[in-house]
């Protein structure tokens, strides 16, 4: 190199010949590769040799295809490596260059293409194995991506009786959120000496037995009794008739009704005939229960009537029947609950008949108003007074018409339904007051003479059924029945009906609402008539 200015001699160091000369090769390059990759796998290599011992990697997927072996491929050529002009040999490497160059040996000329963007990389976690350099990158293959993920360790319980490993329950027994689900097959449980109590596995529970198959529903006919089964079937047949226009004219097949006050239980029951079952007729009777006032104080009113027969309004004149003496007991109910504490006989017996002869006349002045004959819209009336007093055990029965009043008392039953004599005489000791003074100046005197009757006067009324009374103190262990014709006749006419009903109703506890509609509803041969029927057991 020449200073400023000199002349040109025509010749250069040789330095700066070799140094800039374009036929001297460049010696930037250098056979081993320097790539970030290569520097990674050479830092990778050489911490591993630092640790005591390599890690083993996860076993490979039970579905995993097994590593083929490498083709056999022929040795590559070295790289081409330039000579130095100057006849110098190069440094030689520091140990380790060789993995610095690559983990195979190869230069950047030879190294294999890199794998696909779709082939999953092995997990970071898990370095390789070290084995010696080859030629040849070893061939993987990758698990598929809907292969499961490795399983991880079972917990082990330790002597103490606790669970370790990573997928043990905590304090609270909560499993680690950051351990991987278990895949494999369920194991039996351990016997309880082996495996701890509050880590023991529940066992499954058994499936339920399967329901067994039931058989259509079906229903045993009722009892009966007597020579053999009634003619109509047991069950109801045909409804009756309906106006679209008065559904409220409709009336239920069965109407069942109870009640307990002081030492007595009520039952009471209206049941349709087989005979109205089964020709579409609607129910005749009818029954009300009904209790006025509060406390001691209040009176329990039993009503029942029976429509006359073949008459196409009988079912409304019962139920107005009931009605209209409901209403006029509610309004006498406080001097009635009195007459019956006081035992006022006569009292109670005026009082009664002229409430009765008051409603049954609102019904023939209501027969007269539709146009029927009074015989035409009539019922028989039958009742119940219940006192609420615990301390009073009279019972007081009342009424017009047919039906029957029974008392089982001491396993036999008896039929107290007062007579036409019984209605007349000097009152009873113990049941209320003296009998009303009669004039006994009186002459009657019949001549025989048959007189014809008057044209002004109207003609005579048909004679009326005469009003019956009847006031009986109850006896612990008493039952008193009060029904209609349609269970009276019956009783009268079957024995064994009343002894069917005595086993069922002595000394045993008051049945209850559906016992007691089973009892009155057993059939009879001959009887198809309505049912309705109140009894009341005495504590």
């Amino acid at each position: 190199m020449s200073q400023q200015g000199e002349r040109s001699t025509g010749r250069e160091d040789d330095w700066w010949g070799q140094l800039y000369d374009d036929a001297a090769p460049d010696t930037g390059p250098a056979p081993a590769s320097d790539t970030l990759d290569d520097r990674f796998a050479s830092a990778s290599v050489t911490v591993r040799e630092g640790l005591p011992a390599a890690r083993e990697p996860h076993p490979a997927p039970p579905d995993a295809t097994p590593p083929a072996p490498p083709p056999p491929r022929a040795a590559p050529d070295p790289a081409p490596t330039a000579a130095p002009t100057d006849g110098k040999i190069p440094p030689e490497r520091a140990p380790g260059s060789e993995n610095f160059a690559g983990a195979d040996g190869t230069g950047p000329t030879d190294r294999p293409p890199a794998a696909p963007p779709d082939t999953p990389a092995a997990p970071p976690d898990t370095p390789p194995e070290r084995r010696t350099p080859a030629p040849h990158p070893p061939t993987f293959t990758a698990p598929p991506p809907w292969a499961p993920p490795p399983a991880a360790p079972r917990p082990v319980p330790s002597p103490a009786g606790e669970v370790t490993g990573p997928g043990a329950a905590g304090p609270a027994g909560e499993r680690d959120a950051y351990s991987p689900p278990s895949t494999e097959e369920p194991r039996p449980a351990a016997p309880a000496s082996h495996v701890p109590g509050p880590t023991a596995a529940p066992r499954p529970a058994a499936p339920p037995p399967p329901e067994p198959e039931r058989a259509p529903w079906s229903q045993a006919p009722p009892a009966f009794v007597g020579d053999g089964p009634p003619t109509y079937e047991a069950e109801p047949t045909v409804l009756p008739p309906a106006d679209p226009d008065d559904l409220g004219d409709l009336v239920a097949d069965t109407v069942l009704d109870g009640a307990r006050y002081g030492a007595s239980t009520l039952r009471a029951a209206s049941v349709r005939g087989d005979s109205a079952r089964y020709r579409g007729e609607p129910r005749r009777d009818a029954l009300l229960t009904a209790r006025f006032g509060t406390g001691q104080d209040a009176l329990v009113l039993v009503a029942m009537a029976t429509g006359a027969r073949a008459t196409p309004g009988a079912h409304r004149a019962a139920a107005e029947a009931c009605g209209w003496i409901g209403r006029a007991v509610g309004r006498s109910h406080r001097r009635l609950a009195e007459d019956i504490r006081a035992a006022r006989r006569g009292d109670l017996k005026s009082g009664l008949h002229r409430l009765t002869d008051r409603s049954l006349g609102k019904l023939r002045a209501r027969a007269a108003d539709l146009g029927l004959e009074p015989d035409e819209y009539a019922a028989s009336l039958r009742c119940l007074l219940l006192p609420a007093d615990p301390q009073c055990r009279t019972r007081v029965f009342f009424g017009v018409g047919g039906g029957g009043l029974f008392r089982l008392r001491d396993g036999a039953w008896q039929d107290i339904e007062p007579r036409i004599a019984d209605t007349t005489g000097e009152a009873v000791v113990g049941f209320g007051s003296l009998p009303q003074p009669q004039d006994a100046d009186r002459l009657t005197m019949d001549l025989g003479i048959t007189t014809p009757p008057s044209p002004y006067e109207p003609a005579p009324e048909p004679p009326r059924d005469p009003f019956r009374f009847r006031a009986s103190v109850a006896r612990p262990g008493d039952t008193l029945v009060l029904c209609s014709g349609g269970l009276a006749e019956p009783l009268r006419g079957e024995p064994e009906l009343a002894e069917h009903l005595t086993r069922r109703w002595e000394k045993t506890a008051p049945p209850g609402l559906a016992a007691f509609l089973a009892d009155i509803q057993v059939r009879v041969k001959g009887y198809a008539d309505d049912r309705t029927a109140a009894a009341v057991w005495e504590a």
